[in-house]
């Protein structure tokens, strides 16, 4: 567990990354574009990049992120 590189707090439960959308240069410097889906936990993490999607108002939001296990989408973090 460690903490994200970059939190996004974002207001829908079905996010796109691309690893680059706020990068000058564009989608040539980042990953192919996925979709994730933000479950109960509050949040994802995009399996590329280690960017966290947080939704707002949802359980993980307020909380210190460093302390959450990775949890990318599909994934059980309860099971290890």
């Amino acid at each position: 567990m460690h903490p994200p590189l970059e939190v996004v707090r974002v207001s829908q439960p079905r996010v796109a990354c691309d690893g680059a959308s706020d990068i000058p240069g564009g989608a040539a410097l980042g990953h192919p574009r996925i979709y994730l889906q933000i479950d109960e936990h509050g949040y994802v993490d995009c399996g590329y990049c280690d960017r966290r999607f947080v939704l707002i108002g949802g359980a993980a939001d307020g909380v210190d992120q460093g302390t959450l296990p990775d949890i990318h989408e599909g994934s059980n973090p309860d099971v290890h």
